[in-house]
């Protein structure tokens, strides 16, 4: 990259299987294997999109990095005023502390709120937890929170139901803001709402992220919407990572085929527009029973016979943009781009 950047996430060789177990003993007999060997950096104050088809790991990727899900091998280190520390190996109390760091917002609002309490216990709970003992300074947060996501300081005494979607998402935004984190996971956060709302929140969502230097890790399988938000996006498959470009690079030139078939995919608001959808074949793989080689080969339509056999490398393709892609197509293009 031509500018240095400060990394505040950084994943290496990540991996979150889930077990596969088998009578009364519970004898493990394979595992689902969601995130597969991962390996990224976020920057602080970006936004990185992450999307990929439904199953390919990018929600549990999310949650991983949240440790709401344990890893089962890698290491995920955050910046510490300039030293990085692998949380996997964090207890509990190091645990409690990252978690004013890292907050994250959901993709359901109407299952992140309890419907039995109004909203300003809701919101009440998270800063006792943390220490903010002062009623009169809980209200204040809450106040300025609410402020910072358009709805008003009465509303706090409300139940969930009396609110519309987009007011619920609103709120989720705004109980995460509590304890000013510096890194806001947001998994699906306008899938469940109606597109004329998804706008708002997503304006919203970017004046946020200015006013407070925020980083984003946004998931999402909406590529109209990643294009939207983010600076730099991560293209999923199977549980391992195929492509990574900054926004502009990878919708005017994707490199791998699975990303080529996304964008395809994508609906233009034009009558007139010529553009071709490109349909894959064949099934997904089960991430239990993965096929050797590249995942993607047995719907790839530019398949060679390498690619049924070797697993490609995540290889830089354009030093100027970091632009990194994991295919076969590539490899002798990459190996010159890192030997010069």
């Amino acid at each position: 990259m031509s500018e240095k950047r400060e990394v505040i996430f950084r994943a290496e060789n990540l991996r979150t299987w889930f077990p596969i177990t088998k009578g009364a003993f519970k004898k493990v007999v394979g595992h689902v294997k969601a995130v597969d060997d991962v390996s990224l950096v976020v920057y602080k104050g970006e936004t990185l999109g992450i999307v990929g088809e439904s199953g390919c790991g990018k929600s549990t990727l999310g949650k991983t990095l949240m440790m709401l899900e344990k890893a089962t091998g890698g290491q995920v280190l955050f910046n510490y005023d300039g030293q990085f520390r692998d949380i996997t190996k964090f207890n509990s109390q190091e645990m409690f502390e990252f978690r004013r760091k890292v907050q994250m917002v959901f993709q359901d609002p109407y299952s992140a709120l309890n419907p039995q309490k109004k909203i300003y216990t809701s919101f009440e709970e998270p800063l006792k937890v943390h220490g903010v003992k002062s009623e009169a300074e809980r209200e204040a947060v809450m106040q300025r929170v609410l402020k910072m996501v358009n709805i008003q300081p009465d509303y706090l005494m409300r139940y969930p139901h009396e609110f519309s979607g987009g007011q619920r998402q609103r709120l989720c935004i705004a109980r995460a803001l509590e304890v000013m984190p510096e890194v806001l996971i947001c998994d699906e956060p306008v899938s469940a709402l109606d597109v004329s709302i998804q706008a708002q929140v997503l304006n919203l969502m970017k004046d946020i992220q200015a006013e407070m230097n925020l980083t984003y890790l946004f998931i999402a399988h909406d590529l109209s919407v990643v294009q939207y938000m983010s600076d730099r996006i991560v293209v999923m498959y199977l549980g391992k990572i195929v492509e990574i470009a900054d926004s502009q690079a990878l919708y005017d030139e994707p490199l791998h085929p699975y990303t080529r078939a996304l964008l395809s995919a994508i609906p233009v608001p034009d009558i007139h527009n010529t553009k071709k959808r490109q349909v894959l074949e064949g099934e997904v793989p089960s991430p239990i029973h993965k096929p050797s080689g590249c995942a993607f080969h047995n719907r790839c339509p530019n398949c060679m016979e390498i690619c049924k056999t070797a697993d490609p490398a995540l290889a830089v393709q354009n030093a100027e943009n970091g632009h990194m892609v994991a295919c076969h197509l590539y490899a002798k293009a990459a190996a010159g781009a890192q030997a010069g």
